[in-house]
């Protein structure tokens, strides 16, 4: 398994419980999603760079 797809699968996972937490009156993947959005932490872009390292540019 390729460095890629196991980053791939760790973040469905964070996802999944993200998903599963939201059901509380907390919406915990919008709150993260508007971080992102306002702030563009370097930690999303270096999460986005190790998903497509395998793609051309």
């Amino acid at each position: 398994m390729n460095p890629t797809s196991l980053t791939r699968i760790k973040c469905a996972i964070v996802f999944i419980v993200f998903i599963l937490f939201s059901i509380g009156p907390v919406p915990i993947t919008s709150s993260i999603g508007l971080y992102v959005v306002i702030f563009r932490p370097r930690w999303f872009k270096e999460l986005v760079n190790k998903i497509y390292t395998d793609k051309a540019d």
